[in-house]
């Protein structure tokens, strides 16, 4: 039965019990015929508007309210049957309490969610701060320099430790892309800016290039630029994170190199090169020191032409590159420099710890060969670039 029905019958069956009481019920003796037929109408009228009044406020104050209410039901409404609304058709009473139950074991679930997902929330915040504190240890550990790039507004974050690198204190460069591109030498801009594109655009796994920044004495400082970007689902870059380390020590050494190089094209004879390699074992006191020259094209061997071990010569020979420090060297055309555990990392040089490679480039730009050098114990770059200096080669 509707909620009309339930509020109108019982006061339609009252109205219809008075009305005949009033047309055949006894009434005081002193009331008249005609003064009964007068009450009755007046009666049944006033019971009538009574009930018109009664029918409108329920319609418009009850029943409308609750029809808007019970066209939204909420998703999860199951009856005393288990069905989803069970109530009978009409029947808005039981419906706004079934709505209602539903309603209270949705906000009982919803509550028991969110306190599931604070949880989880609560221990991802504590990994993240965990994570946090690793990675500023790891950091201020470093003797890297950490920026940022913010892809979304272009934005640049230079670390305290970036700026110490050129001599700057921290409030002396802008955190802004603009002050990074005016610390980049300008003839290394345009390569700088064409590895991060072609990393930005996937051609690389990652960020890597060697290139000299300006210092605040007006000097350079060589360093090695290595970042990753960080993307979207769909591949689209959004951040990017790098380090820069000062290389400015290596890159002497390879300069020196390089001049010695030149200088000594016109030399020629196996005694050029026993005293090179002497010397430089000498200077940088280590055990060994040798040179090599390409033994084929493409590259796969390397023959010796002098080569200093423990206070002497050995015979010149030739290897395979594969399962070597100098591959890299020589394949990659750069400098390797491994300070310690060269022997765990190349079986095939056990017992030394140490190990420096350098190219060597002909005028045409193609690798000749390169000359190394190895120590028992680990290298120390300050000793390094110390002792090959261009007072003690001349």
């Amino acid at each position: 039965m509707s909620l009309r029905r339930k509020v109108l019958l019982p006061m339609a069956l009252c109205a219809l019990a008075l009305v005949t009481y009033l047309e055949w019920g006894p009434l005081p003796g002193a009331i008249e015929s005609g003064q009964r037929v007068g009450i009755l109408w007046t009666t049944s009228i006033s019971l009538l508007l009574l009930c018109v009044a009664v029918a409108l406020a329920v319609e418009f104050r009850l029943l409308k309210p609750l029809s808007a209410l019970l066209r939204n039901p909420p998703p999860h409404v199951v009856g005393p049957s288990g069905g989803a609304g069970s109530a009978a058709p009409g029947d808005e009473i039981v419906q706004c309490a079934q709505w209602i139950a539903a309603r209270d074991r949705r906000i009982e679930q919803l509550e028991s969610d969110l306190a599931h997902t604070r949880e989880r929330q609560c221990e991802a915040e504590a990994a993240l701060r965990l994570t946090e504190e690793r990675y500023v240890m790891a950091v201020r550990g470093a003797n890297d320099g950490l920026w940022e790039w913010n892809l979304q507004n272009d934005a640049m974050y230079l670390s305290p430790r970036w700026k110490s690198l050129l001599g700057f204190a921290e409030e002396d460069v802008l955190d802004s892309r603009d002050a990074w591109r005016q610390r980049v030498v300008p003839e290394d801009l345009s390569s700088v800016e064409a590895a991060l594109a072609a990393h930005l655009e996937g051609k690389s796994d990652r960020y890597e290039h060697q290139h000299r920044l300006l210092r605040k004495d007006g000097g350079t400082t060589w360093v090695l630029s290595r970042g990753s970007v960080l993307r979207h689902a769909s591949g689209r870059p959004y951040r990017m994170v790098g380090l820069d380390t000062d290389i400015t020590r290596v890159k002497r050494v390879e300069m020196i190199l390089s001049e010695i190089a030149e200088g000594t094209a016109g030399a020629s004879g196996s005694a050029f090169f026993s005293s090179l390699v002497r010397h430089f074992a000498a200077a940088l006191k280590v055990p060994a020191a040798f040179i090599t020259e390409c033994a084929d094209q493409p590259v796969s061997r390397l023959r010796t032409l002098a080569f200093w071990s423990n206070g002497g010569f050995l015979e010149n020979f030739e290897y395979d590159l594969p399962g070597t420090p100098c591959e890299a060297v020589v394949t990659q055309r750069r400098t390797c420099f491994l300070p310690r555990g060269t022997g765990d990392l190349f079986p095939v040089e056990s017992g030394y710890e140490g190990y420096l490679g350098i190219p060597i480039i002909g005028s045409a730009g193609t690798v000749l060969g390169h000359l190394a050098f190895l120590s028992v114990a680990p290298m120390d770059e300050e000793m390094l670039v110390d002792s090959i200096y261009p007072k003690n080669l001349i």
